[in-house]
């Protein structure tokens, strides 16, 4: 769908190139072998207009449409996948629920200063024995006067240490299953609510991932998301929506493979010839650009349903599920050409490599995706 891109959306990508090229490339490696999160990172995606790229001007962000939002994500996460974690997870997790499930008030007190990238979000949905399954959730959420006090853990959560809003879903009826899940706002230094050590990660070590922890956390009424017992369809809406992030994020982990091994090929001499003159370096390259196009494709078509208002739950998860795996299989086919200098931490592919990995895992496994998948298929 490259082709039939806008004048607008094309000038967006452009921008978005040029961004990650001057002042994200240069930086990735040492966000990564810091693995420290930078509020640099996140004050440059704000000064752009990156981190609420869908939210109407009217509540601070740019008004612009998920395919716009898909080609800034491919560029930023080309040259910096730790980076762009900030920007799905405060466009995808947190302002897209905010702006369709937040009363008027919610919207002016939390979601206008997320889009303008004044503070950060987070998601607070995977527990320690509830990933996949997240009905079967520990976390919970009793009504107690004018309040609800919440009790009970997350993990996983990406952004979760540098957030001044997250939004948690526990349960308030836990014999109603899943229909007894509600979503909360929790706002940073509320009492009983405490972020866990920050987790050593094998890829995107420049991104935040910490523990979220609930003690007797009293939350008001008011921030309440949405209406009592609706968190698990917020939920699962949200995450259409994010995976059309993550199938972004993997596409710019999958080019940036493509552009670091067409590179080598170029540049090493093999029995005194370029690595690019083998046919079978020329197959690999080969097999890698198709397999990353066929999935921007599969993502620009996901971004363009979001688009037109129609459900999108199977298209997001067939470009999440495709653009995952053939970033991870660029990743392994780029360090193969580098051969052993593709295993040192002085080329790009090593980080690359550990980079493409969680996108088959976060926000819904590649199981999930083809159970999605599967499902829609059989209707």
């Amino acid at each position: 769908m490259e082709f039939a891109l806008t004048p607008e959306q094309k000038l967006i990508q452009q921008t978005a190139r040029e961004f990650a090229d001057e002042k994200l490339a240069p930086l990735a490696a040492e966000y990564d072998r810091s693995e420290e999160f930078t509020a640099p990172q996140a004050k440059m995606l704000a000064e752009m207009g990156f981190l609420g790229m869908m939210v109407p001007e009217a509540y601070g962000g740019s008004g612009l449409d998920t395919i716009s939002y898909v080609l800034a994500m491919e560029e930023v996460s080309r040259a910096c996948a730790a980076t762009s974690v900030t920007m799905t997870v405060q466009n995808s997790l947190v302002c897209w629920p905010l702006e369709h499930y937040g009363s008027e008030e919610q919207k002016r007190q939390f979601l206008v200063p997320l889009a303008k990238g004044e503070i950060l979000g987070c998601y607070g949905l995977s527990e320690p024995s509830a990933g996949s399954d997240p009905a079967s959730m520990a976390t919970t959420a009793v009504e107690d006067g004018d309040s609800y006090v919440l009790n009970g853990s997350k993990i996983f959560i990406s952004n979760g240490g540098v957030s001044e809003v997250a939004l948690i879903w526990a349960q308030t009826d836990r014999d109603l299953k899943h229909k007894g899940i509600t979503a909360f706002i929790l706002e940073r230094g509320t009492t009983g609510f405490q972020v866990g050590a920050e987790e050593k990660k094998l890829g995107i070590r420049g991104s935040n991932t910490t523990e979220l922890l609930f003690e007797d956390c009293r939350v008001p009424k008011a921030n309440m998301l949405g209406a009592l017992g609706e968190g698990f369809k917020i939920a699962m809406q949200t995450l259409d929506g994010g995976r059309i992030g993550i199938a972004s994020q993997a596409l710019g982990i999958g080019q940036a493979c493509i552009d670091a091994a067409v590179k080598y090929a170029h540049e090493r001499q093999v029995f005194g010839k370029p690595l690019s003159d083998i046919q079978n370096i020329q197959f690999k390259i080969a097999d890698m650009a198709m397999e990353v196009q066929a999935s921007r494709l599969l993502t620009l078509y996901a971004a363009w349903m979001k688009d037109q208002g129609v459900r999108f739950s199977k298209e997001a998860a067939m470009a999440k599920l495709h653009a995952s795996e053939a970033a991870n299989f660029a990743a392994d086919m780029a360090v193969q050409i580098h051969g052993g200098y593709g295993y040192l931490r002085d080329f790009p592919v090593e980080r690359l490599y550990r980079d493409a990995r969680i996108t088959e895992i976060y926000e819904g496994t590649s199981e999930i995706q083809r159970l999605v998948i599967g499902s829609a298929a059989l209707r």
